[in-house]
């Protein structure tokens, strides 16, 4: 499975244009089915763990004590798909209005260790901002979807995440600073650092 997903994941960066599965079997040569490649896809919901299990060793030979932990929030835009708990309505500060689409909210890990001639900035984590709370916005009297938890929260959970189950070595946590509260985030970081077992300063 992991090589056929490593091969999914080659075709998406490598496409230009629409991506299919039947595509991907058509560009094999049929070797692997459309039948074969869609049930991998359907049958798996891949989540941050996957992703850490994917990354870690390359992660861990580049770790370093001055790396930095980055949040990203994009939004991956559909704007002609049917609305649901996930693709729904965001804000985008990038271009100041509301778009239809899903709204990704990804961690890198930043290093640059002065023994390497490159420098790595991996994924490391997710979050898909599902909006399942429907509530009435009383000013324009229409449904509005809101997210069970903030952005602030999910991006404290993340960190979390990466001190205390990944023992991750960082020094720095950036972000946008339209999204996210900064001095907040780093004074929680600190704090989790300071109680984590597995943190070494």
């Amino acid at each position: 499975m992991e090589k056929l997903l490593d091969l999914y994941t080659d075709y998406l960066l490598s496409s230009f244009g629409q991506v299919t599965c039947t595509g991907l079997s058509r560009l094999l040569d049929g070797s692997q089915s459309h039948d074969k490649l869609t049930r991998l896809l359907s049958a798996n919901e891949f989540t941050s763990k996957d992703l850490w299990e994917q990354v870690k060793s390359l992660v861990r030979g580049h770790e370093s004590v001055d790396a930095c932990m980055i949040f990203d929030d994009t939004i991956l835009s559909k704007p002609y798909t049917d609305e649901n708990d996930l693709i729904c309505w965001h804000w985008d500060h990038s271009k100041g209005r509301n778009e239809k689409g899903i709204n990704l909210l990804t961690a890198f890990y930043y290093s640059h260790p002065l023994s390497e001639k490159e420098a790595l900035r991996i994924p490391i984590s997710f979050e898909s901002i599902k909006k399942s709370v429907r509530m009435c916005d009383l000013a324009t009297r229409k449904e509005k979807r809101i997210s069970s938890l903030s952005k602030n929260e999910l991006v404290r959970s993340m960190i979390r995440q990466a001190i205390k189950n990944q023992h991750l070595v960082f020094a720095y946590v950036l972000a946008e600073k339209l999204v996210f509260f900064f001095r907040e985030h780093a004074l929680y970081t600190q704090r989790e650092k300071t109680l984590s077992d597995g943190y070494e300063k």
